[in-house]
This record gives structure tokens, C-alpha cells and sequence, in this order.
């Protein structure tokens, strides 16, 4: 029997709630805040917006469809269904969180507060969401939703991990990182820098971005569904045992970089520090394209 679709609405606690959560009392918080020259009014606007917002989506929910609530701290806990359809409330950064957790699903992303979030993966308005579940569980869904790319980390004791934006092999305290960097196709460089950054086309509108405007890179960054990666390694130092000579490049689907680790260095994803895969000296990291594809009704 094929189950009823259920809506999961995955959302983050307000700023408001962290404040509360820390003062205790409302008048404790405004205190808190009117002492670093700021007022809770800002952050009560925001949080109204976003419960306004979970309140417009939670209406437009079809009576007939299952339903539930998520928070981003329990993301790892949820066991998400093959019928769901996921609609996350909040910042772009929230779809990031949730893409690592699924398998085809399709996700809608609402954005509360457009003066504020760019939307690039929060695309639509809270006033939307019944069309956009709609759709997403339409016969010709396909054609609605956009397979964005994701990349994945690998390392050689069996841990693996998976991003929507990036990920990052560094130093766990962001100092200088040690390490073999190596291309199949290029050959390898012994390098000592502040890390290296493995992004996807949608992680090219963020840190990567960054990393390739600072550096004035000729380099073609990606878009989010096309099959590539693009790398960069931030502030490598030279020395008589270190180079410089690989410091960004492209992978394509049949491509991967591998990273020795020649100190204790980390991997994260999309900037979840808390979520991390540890590399003693000797161990190899390998990063390609993900399988996997982040499925966004556009």
C-alpha cells in the first residue's frame, strides 16, 4: 500500500529562542542586548516572521497528507521517508543542513524574511507553499525540481561525508595545515596552508566564491547542476618542503583529489564544524562528486 505523503517542516530556533533559552526572561534578554547597543524589538520582528511563516505553511498543508516538525539540531536523529517531501523554513543554510539526510526527496525552500536572505535555496514565499506541494508531488515532478550537486568525502578507514556547498580539510583550529595533495592526473604537492576548500556550483556563490574573488582566479566556477567541482587552497606558504604551484583547479565526474594528512587535520561540510571526520598523520582523504543530488522544486 502506498502511504500517504507527509510534509516534514524543518525549521532552526530563533535567535529570540537562543536568547530565552541563555536569560531566561524577556527583560534579561533585552538587557543583554540594549548592553552591545542593540534591541529586542529586531529580534522579535525576526522571530514573528519566521513563526508566521511555519504558521502559513503548516495551513497549506493538504488535510489529507501526514505532517510533522523537525528542528535543525535533531536532523541526525529523523528517519526521513520515501513518500516525504521536506520544506525548510529559514536561510539557505538550513537546505544545506538537510540535503546530507536525503535520498531524492524533494525539497521546497521557504523564505521568511526575503529583505534579509538571498534565497538562493529558499526561493519562494511562505504564500506559495501549497501550490509548491503540490507540485512536488505532481506526476511530471521532474521537470519542477532542480538536481543540484553535491560532493563527498571519503577517507580510508571507511568514514565518509557528504555537502551541498563544501567541503573543508584543515586544521582543526584553522592553523597551518600539513598535508599531501594529490591529482591522478597531475601529480602531487606537498603543501602547508589554512586548508583546502572542495566546493560544488552551489557552494560557488558562497566560501568558495569567496576564495576564487580573492584571488582574482581566471578559473570557471561551476553552476549548481553541473557535474564538477571546483578546489581551492587557502594562503599556501612556501618553504623548502612546502609548494604553492597546485592551489585551485576543477574536478570533473571522473576526477577526485586526494589529501594525506601529514598532521591532525579534519573534514566538514557546509561550515558544521560539530560533524567532522578526524585524519591522523598518514591517512588519505578522497573527495568526488556525490552520487547523490539535492532534489529543490524550482
Amino acid at each position: 500500500m502506498t502511504l500517504t505523503p507527509r510534509a516534514v517542516l524543518v525549521y532552526r530556533r530563533t535567535e529570540l529562542d537562543e536568547l530565552l533559552g541563555r536569560h531566561g526572561t524577556r527583560q534579561q534578554a533585552a538587557f543583554f542586548l540594549a548592553s552591545r547597543g542593540r534591541d529586542l524589538d529586531e529580534v522579535e520582528g525576526r522571530h514573528r516572521a519566521q513563526h508566521g511563516a511555519i504558521a502559513a505553511v503548516t495551513t497549506a498543508i493538504p488535510l489529507e497528507w501526514r505532517r510533522g516538525q523537525l528542528e535543525r539540531a535533531d536532523l541526525s536523529r529523523f528517519v526521513f521517508g520515501p513518500e516525504d517531501v521536506i520544506v525548510a523554513v529559514g536561510q539557505d543554510g538550513l537546505v544545506a543542513n538537510v540535503a546530507k539526510y536525503l535520498h531524492g526527496q524533494p525539497v521546497v525552500g521557504i523564505n521568511p524574511e526575503p529583505d534579509r536572505n538571498p534565497g538562493v535555496l529558499v526561493r519562494h514565499s511562505p504564500d506559495r507553499a501549497g501550490a509548491l506541494l503540490q507540485a512536488a508531488m505532481s506526476p511530471d515532478v521532474g521537470r519542477r525540481v532542480q538536481a543540484r550537486v553535491m560532493v563527498e568525502a571519503s577517507t580510508d578507514d571507511g568514514q565518509s561525508l557528504l555537502a551541498l556547498n563544501e567541503i573543508f580539510v584543515g586544521h582543526r583550529s584553522h592553523q597551518s595545515a600539513r598535508y599531501l595533495l594529490e591529482l591522478p592526473e597531475v601529480g602531487s604537492e606537498r603543501q602547508s596552508s589554512s586548508g583546502v576548500l572542495i566546493g560544488t556550483g552551489t557552494g560557488a556563490t558562497g566560501w568558495c566564491r569567496s576564495a576564487w574573488l580573492e584571488r582574482n582566479s581566471t578559473l570557471t566556477l561551476p553552476q549548481p547542476t553541473d557535474p564538477a567541482l571546483c578546489w581551492f587552497v587557502r594562503e599556501a606558504w612556501p618553504s623548502p618542503a612546502t609548494g604553492t604551484g597546485r592551489t585551485e583547479g576543477l574536478l570533473q565526474p571522473d576526477q577526485e583529489l586526494v589529501i594525506v594528512a601529514q598532521s591532525e587535520l579534519v573534514v566538514f561540510g557546509d561550515g558544521i564544524e560539530n560533524d567532522t571526520l578526524s585524519l591522523t598523520w598518514g591517512q588519505r582523504a578522497t573527495v568526488r562528486l556525490a552520487h547523490r543530488r539535492l532534489h529543490l522544486v524550482a
